[in-house]
Parts: structure tokens; sequence; C-alpha cells
């Protein structure tokens, strides 16, 4: 099977999650709920952000690299759903935090009418801020547009990122101050090829992957590759009902729906709850800006 189809099957059993469903689940969860509870998950959580700082342990890792920060933010959904405003704030506290790397791990946008948000990206990436080392991003499944299939627009938001100052990685491997940098399009994608960086994995080097949808880690195609993965999508299950996990949830694998899994063999991988969503909601699974500081893995 190669990596397109991969992508593609993934997509066709996993990619039914609606706005629409989402607001049922929500409905039926705050059934009985005080206005008080309402107006907590409507009005407070989708802009309560948990700015949080872990570390991230990579063996090889430079001596100049010890204690640098590398900050991530997914999911932003530029659009008609989440304010600008917010947005802004997100992107000014984050730079108040000088960070030395910034990444973005997908979902740049959400459609408007089926129409991409161009203009309304361009002003709002004015702001994004950088890091004092680099500012690298990937595209995730809503960046390819409609059905994610949609792949001039994929390249349009890319262009719009770097010309936004970061540098966008599309199946590529780059080094960047003695660590390996690595980006994959979005595995729901016929894009998504990761043999095209895997091929430059180095057991030894210190090596951290963006990649949106974390359920990729599953493909088994990652041939040599230790080290850190950084990825978004599932938006920590955003709605999650007290006594139950997040009933909806847009990957197979259930163990990859928030924070840090360890997958043996030298892999760790991080999923960030993201900073925007698909609707105006959330409860239990608040917006997230991760600051990982770097160290010598012992």
């Amino acid at each position: 099977m190669d990596e397109p189809q991969i992508g593609t099957i993934a997509k066709t059993q996993e990619g039914k999650v609606t706005r629409r469903r989402l607001l049922k689940q929500l409905g039926l969860g705050l059934a009985g709920v005080s206005l008080g509870g309402a107006g907590y998950v409507f009005g407070i959580e989708p802009h309560w952000v948990d700015f949080h700082t872990r570390e991230m342990p990579l063996k090889n890792l430079p001596r100049g690299l010890e204690g640098k920060t590398v900050v991530q933010l997914s999911d932003l959904h530029i659009g008609p759903v989440v304010d600008d405003d917010y947005l802004l704030d997100v992107y000014r506290r984050t730079a108040e935090l000088k960070p030395d790397f910034v990444v973005m791990t997908g979902d740049f946008l959400t459609l408007n009418k089926g129409r991409i948000p161009r203009e309304q990206m361009i002003r709002n990436l004015t702001h994004f801020p950088h890091g004092k080392l680099g500012t690298y991003a990937v595209l995730g499944n809503h960046d390819f547009g409609h059905r994610w299939k949609d792949l001039p627009a994929a390249d349009d938001i890319a262009t719009i990122a770097r010309n936004a100052g970061m540098t966008v990685l599309r199946n590529e491997c780059i080094e960047t101050h003695g660590l390996l940098l690595a980006g994959v399009d979005d595995y729901w994608t016929s894009e998504f090829r990761p043999g095209l960086i895997a091929k430059h994995f180095d057991p030894a080097a210190p090596t951290l992957v963006l990649c949106h949808n974390p359920d990729a880690m599953d493909a088994n195609l990652w041939g040599a590759f230790q080290g850190w993965v950084l990825s978004g999508h599932t938006h920590g299950g955003q709605v999650r009902l007290p006594g139950y996990s997040a009933p909806v949830v847009p990957v197979r694998n259930k163990n990859y729906i928030a924070g840090e899994v360890q997958l043996g063999g030298g892999r760790t991988l991080y999923v960030n709850r993201g900073v925007g969503y698909s609707v105006r909601a959330r409860m239990a699974s608040r917006p997230e800006v991760t600051v990982f500081r770097l160290r010598e893995l012992a």
C-alpha cells in the first residue's frame, strides 16, 4: 500500500467528525446543566488558554541548545468561528515568552462558506509569534480545503505562512542549530509521504518531527526515527463530559487524544489540545500553548 492510500483510508474511516455531531453530543451532556455551567462551556473555557512548560529530553542534544525553548501552537482555525482578537492575544502572550523556536502543527484555518479565508489569514498571521532561532510549521487536514483534497489551496496556504515568516515543512527535513527538524503533510491527504523524511533519520541525531494527525504514528513507516513527534488535530477531545471520555475524537487510536504518549523504541508523542476549535465550546479540555524546554537525555 503506497503512502497516499494510507491517508485516503484514514480519512474515509475517521474523517466524519462534524460540527453537528459535536453539538449534538454537547447538547446531551449539557442537558440539565445550569445556565452558569453552559456559560462556562461556551463563554469561558474556549478562551482560557493553558500555557504550561514541560521538558523535552533529546539524546545527543548540542550543548548550545540545552535549556532552549520550543513553543508549540496548533489548530488555529482562522476563519468564521474563532475570534481574531482571541488569537492575537494568544500570539502576544506567546511572544512575551521570548521563545527560541516556535512550531505550528497544522490546521491554520476553517473554510468560510466553502472558501479559504485568505485575506483574514494574511492579516492574522502578520502577528504570529516567532522564535529567535526559527519558526516552523506543517499543514493540517483543514489546510487542504474541501474534503482535504484541494492541493492548490494547500500550496496557497503554505505560501501565506511562508510570507508570514514561517518555514513550512512539507515532507521535508532540515538541520537547524544541531537539531534535525522534520515535517510531513497531513495523514488524511494524498500528500502524506513520511518516506521522504524517514530516509534522513539518524538514530544518533536529536530529532523533532511535526505531524498534525497523531494517528500517523501507527502507519509503521517511520524507519529509524527516534525522538519526539509534536501533533495536534484532536483538540484534546474539545468536549469531555463528566465521568466519560470525549464523545467525538477524530483519531482511531484513542491513546492519542491529548498529552504525552511514550511510543517505545526511543519515540515520544505529544498531542497538543490546540488553540482554536471547530465550534466555540470546550469542556475539561482547555486550549493549549505548550512550552518545551530542551535538555540532554540522560
